[in-house]
């Protein structure tokens, strides 16, 4: 397995982690890697930088997923789930040097190995339709799923 999957899979950990107990960034960090010390500094650079980072972007991330899953509210879905969508959302739009594709395709690796093979159906329509508002600059709140999201 290469550094940036194994990066990515020690950040789903983390957000995980977050999600279930909303320690502080430095305590998820700490408490983290306190458990995985054998990770490579490149790995544990670039899983940093993935949990923070969706961590801090976290409103704008789910905002993004919330137009683009209509009938599906973000608590209700499984956690590895929302939580490998919300990493992915982060690296289209706060890693412009990872290709959105790639982005795609390690979450649903990822999913095939910590999910259900139903999740991978779900993970890849949400990402490639946000991955389609990305590269048409359609404004999130001017999708097809966004405007039935507005009040009359």
């Amino acid at each position: 397995m290469g550094a940036r999957r194994r990066a990515r899979e020690c950040a789903l950990q983390m957000l995980f982690s977050y999600d279930v107990a909303r320690p502080s960034i430095e305590e998820l960090l700490e408490t983290y890697w306190g458990e995985m010390a054998e990770a490579a500094e490149e790995v544990r650079i670039f899983a940093n930088e993935l949990a923070v980072g969706t961590i801090n972007n976290l409103d704008e991330i789910d905002e993004r997923i919330r137009i683009r899953t209509e009938h599906w509210r973000i608590p209700r879905m499984a956690i590895v789930d929302r939580n490998l969508l919300r990493m992915a959302v982060y690296e289209f739009l706060y890693q412009p040097s990872t290709p959105k594709t790639v982005a795609i395709n390690e979450a649903l690796e990822i999913a095939r190995r910590f999910s259900t093979t139903e999740a991978t159906q779900f993970i890849n329509g949400i990402l490639d339709a946000i991955k389609r508002d990305l590269e048409t600059n359609t404004p999130p709140e001017m999708t097809t799923a966004g405007l039935a999201h507005q009040a009359p």
